[in-house]
């Protein structure tokens, strides 16, 4: 049986987000696949969290995809990992539902894979910003996996970017069906 995954689409400026339209143009017609795209879902910030909490649910790997803000996700994600994954649900007394689902965070980064480095501006690797992410997965019980990558985003050709979109297409039919495959970036 394969996998179910829900992808939870983050960027309040879509539409302007060539890396992130070519993306989720791989991914969205997959079988098995749920995408839901929050800024859409909730644009005044009104987050039904009993209907975010029931799609959790009924998934097995949860994939957050997003551009990478400040070293960190768009406010209306943090909001929702704020109210979504709250106490005697994902953690605490009578919580830990999301025990031994997956999360993996699904990434566009406007640096270089070079500029993520102890040697670049950014001053440590992508997988250092991203902790805040991996701390909450563990905290609720879920298994981390290495986060998908695109790095260079405003400079990357139409070409790369094409290729980014497939490898990325390939790693989430790779999950929906073996889940070894933990690991993925494209640089």
């Amino acid at each position: 049986m394969a996998n179910r995954i829900l992808i939870n689409f983050a960027h309040p400026r879509f539409e302007s987000s060539v890396a992130n339209q070519v993306m989720v143009s791989a991914i969205k017609d997959l079988e098995g696949i749920t995408f839901n795209d929050l800024y859409e879902e909730y644009p005044d910030y009104l987050i039904d969290v009993k209907k975010e909490q029931e799609l959790l649910l009924s998934h097995d790997i949860i994939v957050f995809q997003h551009p990478l803000y400040w070293y960190s996700a768009p406010s209306l994600l943090k909001e929702w990992q704020d109210l979504v994954l709250e106490a005697g649900f994902a953690y605490g007394d009578k919580g830990y539902l999301l025990e031994n689902k997956y999360w993996l965070n699904a990434v566009t980064v406007g640096g270089t894979y070079e500029s993520y480095s102890e040697q670049g501006y950014n001053q440590f690797p992508l997988e250092v910003s991203m902790k805040p992410f991996e701390q909450t997965a563990t905290f609720c019980g879920m298994k981390y996996l290495k986060p998908f990558a695109v790095y260079d985003v405003f400079r990357i050709s139409k070409e790369k970017m094409i290729d980014a979109a497939e490898s990325y297409r390939k790693h989430i039919i790779g999950l929906q069906n073996h889940l070894d495959l933990v690991t993925g970036s494209y640089t």
